[in-house]
């Protein structure tokens, strides 16, 4: 939790000119025109837009009871209210973080908690729909992830996560030689193929991961080239994605119908 907490907590990654408007995410940049200087307000609805396409991806809908795993400031799980749920909890492994997001929830839909990813505290079957927006990557242990996800969503909950996922089972050291995050340990090479076998060992079904790459890394290198940052190390992530060593997934499953609570 070092890093994570040193990063996100102390630090408060979201208050950086790069994550603009409390969000902490790279953005899902669609429709977006690149052909000119990106503005602030691009920047923010691109990183909305990878909420969308992720509370779309679940179908939540009135009623539902939804958790956000990686919740940060809250913004996200907010957002989600937008569908009309029953209820949306999010969980979020820095202290600091769940106070700033509790601090600003004025919602009685709405909770925050802190947890770890691999040890949710929430009892069994407790939600309808289970999200995650770029936080997987720092997890240490997806296994885990993927059987308390399982764990906590009734039968036929829905899971949906996207960040950023290895290419190949190799690529660790080349995106620690690019990439500070990696480095550092405050990102993972979590294996994209991993992935997508330990949620069917969790036993979740209809499992898919979806590149969507092509609307992240270009655009991200746009604003990034922008940015107030002198050394510019950031902009090697278009570089890893090049490579072939990383990329952008929006990851589905659901929990059959038929199985345990």
């Amino acid at each position: 939790m070092g890093e994570v907490r040193r990063v996100y907590g102390v630090g408060d990654l979201a208050a950086l000119p790069v994550f603009a408007g409390g969000f902490i995410n790279f953005g899902y940049w669609a429709g977006i025109p690149l052909d000119g200087e990106l503005t602030v307000e691009q920047r923010i609805a691109s990183q909305q837009a990878l909420y969308d396409l992720v509370v779309a991806a679940l179908g939540i809908g009135p009623g539902d009871r939804v958790l956000e795993v990686g919740s940060g400031r809250g913004l996200g799980a907010r957002r989600v209210l937008g569908r009309e749920p029953a209820l949306v909890r999010g969980v979020d492994l820095v202290p600091e973080q769940v106070a700033r997001a509790a601090e600003a929830n004025d919602d009685p839909r709405v909770a925050f908690v802190q947890g770890a990813s691999d040890d949710l505290p929430f009892p069994d079957g407790s939600f309808d729909a289970l999200l995650s927006v770029e936080a997987a990557q720092h997890f240490e242990d997806v296994p885990g992830f993927a059987r308390e996800s399982a764990r906590v969503l009734a039968p036929g909950g829905r899971f949906a996560v996207t960040t950023f996922f290895a290419r190949t089972a190799d690529a660790g050291a080349r995106l620690a030689e690019l990439l500070e995050t990696f480095a550092s340990g405050l990102d993972r090479a979590h294996l994209v193929d991993d992935v997508v076998r330990d949620l069917r060992g969790a036993g979740f079904a209809d499992v898919t991961a979806l590149s969507i790459g092509e609307h992240v890394w270009r655009a991200l290198d746009r604003w990034l080239d922008q940015g107030p940052r002198p050394d510019r190390w950031d902009r090697n992530w278009l570089r890893a994605a090049e490579r072939g060593l990383v990329d952008y997934y929006l990851v589905t499953a659901r929990k059959p119908a038929g199985s345990g609570v």
